[in-house]
């Protein structure tokens, strides 16, 4: 029945038209496409409540996982950036600032029992997007999104593992945390994209140094196969990750395309053009049958997805996007995967009382009862994903950026005056003595918690950060 339904969607691709009985939309007109992600990104706001008296701004409500909020801020402001509609940037603003913790690096006090090197990630990722996209600054007396990248950046390069698995940055940022034993490829996946994203926005090239060491960690320890640069999940320390777990899902093989993409960019190379083309041919794995319709094969096709890998689709929407705006050689292969998946997302777009609510499996050519923010997230991101003709290539900071970076972020070390300048320039004389610290406390952390079975790590950081004040 899927593949019917999956080979109907691809028909209405081929005429640039969906009607769903709930939205309808034309995938070949700028309005069109923009009047139609108006309507699912008000469905995603939909599960927002922060914003209401006694609510906690940033999060999304619905039993979601922190992590999914700053995810759904990240589809938020692309929303933003693709239609210019800025109905919902303050509440953005509010939102994403509330999260940053006490020392602006999305470490609240809150998230610890359950905080991830990955969660962490995504709330960076979409401060990096911010920084890239130009988005409103905050107040001067407010944390900056450059820096809030940085901060997220630094502070997951400093519990980078070097005595188990030969490197890599474990799952869970406390040993106290479930999965702190396993190394996965999403938690080192955003250390590499904020790496490779940092490098081209502030043309510091030791956070590309530090992209190429999580690419030839996860090469070697073989969560990314060298012969078919499949992207494994991860794998266990107490086996020094020799036995790895090699389930395959949308968004890890998204993180590090994406990410390869902007190295490509920056550094215009053959070997980062290599890399990038090897990941892409891996696409097959994720596309149903031969209908160029995305899809989670670790779950959706035994109706398994949990909470989280309902919203994975939104993510390699999000990063095969970002590949073709880094990358323009790949619109060809990639474009029109997203515009049959696009046909295929909207189509499920006529459920709920509403009418226009999105389901979750576009093989269903309609609303297949499953709905949440992760639904919502994936069928706006591919949507938008249409309106990359009309837009334009993330900014750096000589290209008009204009956030304030501060390159020692997250480690408590003391930095100078926020400033434009200092995300340029100072970036550039300092990140040098910046990446030395991060490795030598990276390997400070990793002894104390072999030593220190009880796991105070929280204490050791906050040590950190007292003791390696220098201005």
């Amino acid at each position: 029945m899927h593949l019917v339904a999956a080979f109907t969607v691809l028909a209405g691709a081929l005429f640039g038209v969906v009607n769903a009985n709930g939205i309808t939309v034309d995938l070949t007109n700028e309005a069109s496409i923009k009047s139609a992600a108006r309507i699912v990104a008000d469905g995603l706001m939909n599960y927002y409540h922060g914003n209401e008296t006694g609510r906690i701004p940033g999060i999304f409500d619905g039993g979601y996982y922190w992590w999914e909020s700053g995810a759904a801020w990240g589809s938020m402001l692309d929303y933003w950036f693709f239609t210019g509609d800025d109905t919902y940037s303050e509440v953005f603003t509010d939102g994403m600032l509330f999260q940053v913790g006490d020392n602006w690096d999305y470490m609240p006090d809150n998230e610890t029992l359950s905080l991830g090197n990955d969660d962490q990630g995504f709330w960076g990722i979409t401060a990096m997007m911010a920084a890239e996209r130009n988005f409103t600054n905050p107040a001067s007396d407010q944390p900056q999104w450059l820096a809030l990248a940085q901060a997220v950046f630094n502070s997951i390069a400093l519990v980078w593992d070097p005595l188990t698995c030969s490197g890599g940055v474990r799952w869970q940022k406390f040993v106290f945390n479930n999965g702190y034993d396993y190394k996965n490829s999403i938690s080192n996946g955003v250390l590499f994209q904020l790496g490779a994203r940092l490098q081209r926005y502030t043309k510091n090239e030791t956070y590309g140094e530090w992209a190429d060491k999580v690419w030839d960690w996860q090469s070697t320890v073989g969560l990314i196969d060298s012969a078919t640069s499949y992207v494994y999940d991860g794998g266990d320390v107490g086996d020094n990750c020799q036995v790895l777990n090699r389930i395959q899902w949308t968004y890890n093989m998204g993180i590090f395309m994406a990410g390869a993409a902007y190295m490509y960019n920056y550094t215009e190379s053959d070997t980062w053009k290599t890399r990038l083309d090897n990941l892409i041919t891996t696409l097959n794995v994720f596309l149903y049958s031969d209908t160029n319709i995305i899809y989670e094969p670790a779950c959706e096709p035994s109706e398994s997805c949990n909470v989280d890998q309902q919203s994975f689709k939104a993510y390699i929407s999000r990063w095969m996007a970002s590949t073709i705006q880094l990358a323009p050689y790949t619109y060809d292969t990639l474009f029109p995967i997203l515009t049959t998946s696009a046909t295929a997302a909207i189509s499920t777009c006529n459920g709920g009382s509403d009418g226009v609510t999105c389901g979750y499996s576009w093989l269903a050519g309609t609303y297949d009862g499953k709905y949440g923010l992760g639904e919502q997230m994936a069928a706006l991101e591919v949507l938008q994903s249409q309106l990359l003709p009309f837009s334009v290539t993330p900014y750096t900071d000589d290209t008009g950026g204009s956030s304030a970076g501060n390159p020692s972020a997250g480690t408590g070390l003391v930095s100078s005056e926020l400033s434009k300048e200092a995300s340029t320039t100072g970036d550039r004389a300092g990140a040098w003595v910046i990446t030395a610290l991060l490795s030598a406390i990276a390997i400070l952390i990793s002894i104390w918690m072999a030593l220190d079975g009880k796991g105070e790590t929280k204490k050791l950081q906050e040590w950190i950060r007292v003791e390696s004040n220098f201005a």
